[in-house]
């Protein structure tokens, strides 16, 4: 994604803004049945979004130990007359959450007010007002019992409290950085990026998937075989639109399996979102690919600005999820894969730029899907997430937004992912636009360091591509 420098300083500042005015939290008396107000009292406002590149939104976080029934309960603002009603069916887990994209029924203003009522109308549940915009999210810490302050979006799961005690260090490997292509090779908006052994994939957001192999022992060119010279053309299933692909990833096929590319929108209608992750057959020679299955998560995700969508992808396996105790959040239970059927034998996890939140997904065949994760990385955007086999670690990384920052996140002892550590950019790298980041295996190994790359969606100084490295 290309954004002027302007806008992305302005989009900086916003986020790191400290709201001045702090808010405050009122909680209704319950005046239903002694049951349902026990259930009741566990139904939380957890997170409140009135302003950025998500539309007004209000989370609710269930803090008890029973799943609650939520149908026909109601939502409003501070005006009476204005009601959004929480669809029929509607239950949440116990320590579950949900966001209602409430902006077609009401708008959340900077001096408001988020209330929730039970379905009769009249009996309040919680509440929380504010006196000015959230900037980004008014924030529960702890969920559900903690004050309401400023954090980063996550709607539909656990507030962003902070990094866990964790800090930012040194990039852990070599500080210098050098160009890893010919000058002006492949322009701008290169983005997502995964290595294949001797292969590079890179995504570009023009809707073109390009298949690069090495241009001597540091650099990358395009493949001149197979119609590849000039990287292939991507359309949707039927050989429609043109894809924004922002993210690359393969399975434990490799490329015999499919490559499977993130996009955000269809640059055919620019400003409508369309959060999709397509699946391109690369065997052939045909200089235009079509999508052999889509799974479109729009319906499935909060609302972001078209240009803020899908930026990164990657797959985990199965076997390794499991192993390390992976928790479902569709059921709260250990990760079960035999529950979904035919399947890619493991999870996509996927980046969203405009609220920086991670989540994992198992796509079926034939293109239905379930979410099994939903993590804030803790910075402002993802623009890329690479798994590294050999560390048992997910790499989440965001652009000259956020300084050019990299986060590792492992499965912990509860089953989630959560950050391990928070690394700088390498000294030697200017804060470039960067929105792909591959890293190699353990095969490149040499001397305890191994290569990295990056990709500069800006094509700065006439490059795309950066070669660096990290501790193996």
């Amino acid at each position: 994604m290309t954004e002027s420098r302007v806008r992305r300083w302005r989009r900086s500042l916003r986020v790191l803004l400290v709201a001045v005015a702090g808010p405050t939290l009122a909680v209704g008396a319950l005046t239903a049945s002694p049951a349902h107000a026990a259930a009741a009292d566990d139904i939380r406002i957890n997170e409140v979004v009135t302003t950025g590149d998500v539309n007004d939104s209000v989370e609710l976080y269930n803090k008890g130990t029973a799943s609650v029934d939520l149908s026909g309960w109601i939502l409003k603002d501070d005006n009476n007359s204005s009601k959004y009603a929480i669809a029929a069916g509607t239950t949440l887990a116990a320590g579950g959450f949900v966001a209602f994209d409430v902006h077609n029924a009401f708008g959340l203003g900077s001096d408001d007010e988020a209330r929730l009522y039970l379905a009769d109308g009249t009996t309040l549940v919680d509440s929380f007002s504010w006196s000015e915009h959230s900037d980004p999210s008014w924030s529960r810490c702890p969920d559900g019992t903690g004050a309401f302050g400023s954090a980063a979006v996550t709607l539909g799961a656990a507030n962003d409290c902070g990094s866990g005690g964790v800090s930012a260090t040194a990039w852990p490997g070599g500080s210098s950085v050098a160009t890893a292509d010919t000058k002006n090779a492949f322009g701008s908006d290169l983005s997502g990026l995964y290595q294949e052994g001797s292969v590079m994939w890179a995504a570009q957001n023009s809707g073109k998937l390009w298949r690069l192999v090495p241009n001597g022992s540091t650099a990358w060119k395009a493949d001149t075989s197979n119609g590849w010279t000039s990287g292939k053309t991507l359309k949707f299933p039927g050989g429609s639109g043109t894809p924004d692909d922002e993210g690359v990833t393969l399975t434990g096929s490799g490329a015999g399996g499919g490559v499977y590319v993130a996009s955000e929108r269809n640059a055919d209608s620019s400003g409508t979102s369309r959060l999709s992750v397509l699946k391109y057959d690369v065997s052939g020679t045909a200089t235009t690919l079509t999508a052999a299955t889509e799974w479109n998560l729009t319906s499935d995700l909060p609302s972001v600005g078209s240009n803020l969508g899908l930026e990164a992808i990657t797959w985990v396996p199965d076997a390794t999820l499991t192993a390390a105790g992976f928790k479902d959040a569709s059921t709260g239970a250990a990760y079960n894969p035999a529950n979904y059927g035919s399947h890619t034998g493991g999870v996509f996890f996927v980046g969203v730029e405009g609220t920086g939140m991670i989540y994992g997904y198992v796509l079926k065949d034939g293109g239905t899907f379930t979410r099994v994760a939903s993590l804030s990385s803790g910075m402002a955007g993802v623009m890329e997430l690479q798994w590294e086999p050999q560390a048992s670690r997910l790499w989440a990384v965001c652009d000259d937004t956020c300084d050019g920052q990299h986060r590792t996140m492992k499965i912990n002892a509860s089953g989630v992912f959560a950050t391990t550590a928070i690394y700088n950019r390498p000294s030697g790298m200017d804060n470039l636009n960067n929105e792909g980041f591959a890293v190699s295996g353990s095969d490149a190994c040499s001397s305890g360091t191994k290569p990295v790359y990056w990709s500069d969606d800006s094509n700065d100084s006439g490059h795309a591509l950066r070669r660096g490295t990290i501790t193996c």
